[in-house]
């Protein structure tokens, strides 16, 4: 089953809302929690009055930093907020929780916390970047080699502002409690890391919190990290000795539940006459949301991209008075390939040659900053077949060159490439008496399609069926599996369902063999496709369970994690794309896209492509539409999916994708890589690189908006 299309298996229940998700779990007698949140950027919380909100019908409690929830301090640092909600009375960001009105009804807990009033110590928050700062800069360097100077030099700064992850679903926890055993109900990108993050702040023994959450309705990031809502939620049910609900509004995921920082990035290049990079650094400047502890590494991309011998970036941090930052979808590396591939692009048009061209001249046949062989790489097969696909060889050279009545047409063209690793991973595959078989793990399913990679590796191992395996995701007492980030749930889960069904089958064997019961007791057995045989007996693994009135078989199987310092791994890729721009609006269009990728053994076609399809479109948002506004409150002005703009179907054009498909075996038996993230990766500086082969504009700072091209 490997590599073809297959169907998601849990398309139907998606399709039909029939996907329990967070929100919808349904427990006697829950209650309904509300954030109440903070109206400044900076500053102290000198008092909360909450009468009114306590002598509101249905109010059960009202909690805040003077009459708080026990949370203990965060130990280890995640992609979330630095500190537990209500434990200290310091404003950090506009948005952050100040209080949490539980009631019997969630209308009834919202209308009580518009009746909360606090008052405050305010101070100017910090929202200007790069300007004024709240600490010392904090610098990190890398350098390779040492710096010279080429014949060639070229120089420019790109910025990218702030943005969101707009996942459909908002956050959301509900918990109960039996004794001193705690059941959470939650969104979460991995079941552990809210099992992890909820035993450090409750104290309470992780071996006695059930986290389950078996389906998210979109994640690209913002999921990782566990917000307010969740610590909330379970100490309040804890307190009142009953289920809390917390849901977020979608204003309150803004502020609180993370965003892509803002960047900068200033690129020196230097190169020979013929267009071979001698030099390139990087100086990256980045935000921290002083509500979190992450910030963006923006200028590594150009550590292992391009062909130099000599490279350094820097990365400056600019902590302002935000929620946290956090990942989103291809972290550092969606930024850092927009400005270098917007400036390989600059520096093509100076030497005059050809964009392609100057990339497979600098084409990196090492790891750039490390010089050890890749595990695989095929970009330049990438790019010749993406070129040829796409017609490159008609493109004009000179800008602003074709029209289309009011419509200035332009192409553009950028590499994609990103990291790739395998973890640890355990999985349990269970056979089944009817003839199933089940496979589990703690890995999450953000509509990636991680069910039915599950589904495809076990049935293409056992030899059964897809529509035979049920994959269960989600759930916190499975054998621990990746979290679903960094592109690596395939490539880290995948092999460990290969090991698992393996293990099975040993164990199916040692039954057949060894239980009295059944007809291959003591014979030397086989098993092939769902079935043991012995002779000239034959019998699916169903019937021999039934005979010998067995529940079940199972077996754990764990895939270690890869440790090879010889080589580079990372998943490669080239877009394609057409833009359109009104000359007399300014408006732009996408209106054709190409993207080729190498990204190793391709487990399930359809679902790969929607992954790359999906990525793209975020990265046209990126590009085109997408920016958080901040005031000087510290507010984020646009929190709302209607003035947060993001594409639409009207936005997009048919998108192409092609995979190369060449296995990587150095990374697994497998040949998986990942694909996740890889599709975003480039996009805004192929169209930016479009943009200004239609118009002659360049444009330098995200996004690429009318009123920067007229």
């Amino acid at each position: 089953m490997i590599g073809r299309p297959v169907d998601r298996v849990d398309g139907r229940i998606k399709v039909t809302g029939a996907a329990p998700y967070a929100a919808d779990t349904k427990i006697p007698g829950v209650t309904c929690g509300y954030l109440v949140t903070s109206t400044i950027g900076r500053g102290r919380l000198t008092g909360m009055d909450t009468a009114a909100a306590l002598a509101s019908p249905g109010v059960l409690a009202v909690y805040t930093p003077f009459n708080p929830l026990k949370l203990f301090a965060y130990v280890q640092e995640q992609n979330d907020e630095r500190f537990p909600p209500l434990q200290d009375t310091e404003i950090r960001f506009f948005g952050q929780a100040i209080g949490f009105v539980v009631a019997e009804t969630w209308e009834q807990a919202r209308d009580a916390a518009g009746l909360v009033t606090a008052t405050y110590d305010q101070q100017p928050p910090v929202t200007e970047f790069p300007g004024r700062t709240l600490q010392a800069f904090e610098e990190v360097e890398e350098v390779v080699g040492t710096q010279t100077v080429g014949d060639i030099t070229f120089t420019a700064s790109y910025t990218t502002p702030f943005q969101h992850h707009c996942a459909m679903e908002p956050h959301a926890t509900v918990a109960t409690w039996n004794g001193d055993h705690l059941t959470v109900y939650t969104v979460s990108q991995g079941a552990l890391l809210v099992q992890r993050r909820l035993s450090e702040t409750l104290g309470v023994d992780a071996a006695k919190i059930h986290v389950l959450s078996p389906h998210v309705g979109g994640g690209f990031g913002g999921k990782w990290g566990n917000w307010a809502q969740v610590p909330l939620a379970c100490a309040a049910s804890r307190a009142l000795g009953r289920p809390v609900k917390a849901v977020l509004t979608r204003e309150q995921v803004f502020a609180m539940a993370g965003h892509r920082p803002r960047t900068k990035q200033t690129l020196a290049m230097t190169c020979t006459e013929d267009g071979k990079l001698t030099s390139i650094v990087n100086d990256g400047v980045t935000s921290r949301g002083l509500g979190g502890n992450w910030s963006e590494s923006v200028a590594n991309w150009t550590l292992t991209t391009y062909a130099s011998p000599n490279l350094r970036v820097t990365k400056t941090v600019v902590p302002l008075n935000l929620g946290a930052a956090t990942v989103m979808r291809a972290p550092g590396e969606a930024n850092g390939s927009f400005a270098l591939e917007s400036a390989m692009d600059e520096l093509a048009a100076q030497l005059g040659v050809d964009p392609v061209e100057l990339r497979l001249r600098n084409y990196a046949t090492l790891v750039p900053n490390t010089g050890k062989p890749w595990s695989g790489k095929h970009l330049d097969e990438c790019y010749r077949l993406g070129a040829e696909e796409f017609g490159w060889s008609k493109r004009p050279k000179q800008v602003r060159a074709t029209a289309d009545g009011d419509w200035l047409v332009g192409t553009g063209m950028a590499t994609a490439t990103y990291g790739a690793s395998r973890g640890q991973a355990s999985i349990k595959v269970r056979l089944h008496p009817d003839g199933t078989a089940s496979v589990s793990g703690t890995a999450a399913d953000l509509g990636t399609g991680q069910y039915t990679v599950f589904a495809i590796l076990a049935a293409d191992e056992l030899g059964i069926p897809v529509t035979r395996v049920r994959p269960d995701l989600g759930d916190s007492t499975s054998p621990a599996a990746a979290n679903a980030g960094g592109s690596n749930s395939t490539c880290t889960n995948g092999p460990a369902v290969q090991v698992a069904a393996k293990a099975v089958q040993t164990e199916l064997i040692t039954l057949a063999t060894t239980n009295p019961r059944s007809p291959f007791y003591g014979k030397e057995v086989s098993y092939r496709d769902g079935s043991v045989s012995s002779g000239g007996l034959t019998m699916s693994f169903g019937t021999l369970l039934t005979t010998c009135d067995v529940g079940g078989v199972e077996a754990v199987g764990t895939s270690p994690r890869l440790v090879d310092p010889e080589h580079g791994f990372r998943s490669f890729g080239a877009h394609f794309c057409e833009v359109r721009v009104h000359r007399l609006t300014g408006e732009p269009r996408v209106t054709r896209w190409l993207s080729v990728c190498d990204a190793g053994t391709i487990v399930n076609a359809k679902a790969a492509r929607s992954q790359i399809q999906g990525a793209v479109v975020m990265g046209i948002g990126q590009a085109l539409l997408e920016a958080t506004e901040v005031d000087v409150s510290a507010r984020f002005t646009n929190a709302n999916l209607a003035s947060y703009l993001v594409p639409v179907h009207a936005d997009i054009p048919r998108i192409d994708v092609r995979f190369l498909d060449h296995s990587d075996p150095v990374i697994s038996g497998l040949g998986a890589k990942g694909i996740g993230e890889l599709g975003i990766v480039g996009v805004a500086g192929a169209i930016a690189n479009a943009v200004h082969h239609a118009t002659g504009v360049r444009v330098r700072d995200l996004p690429i908006t009318l009123d920067k091209l007229l």
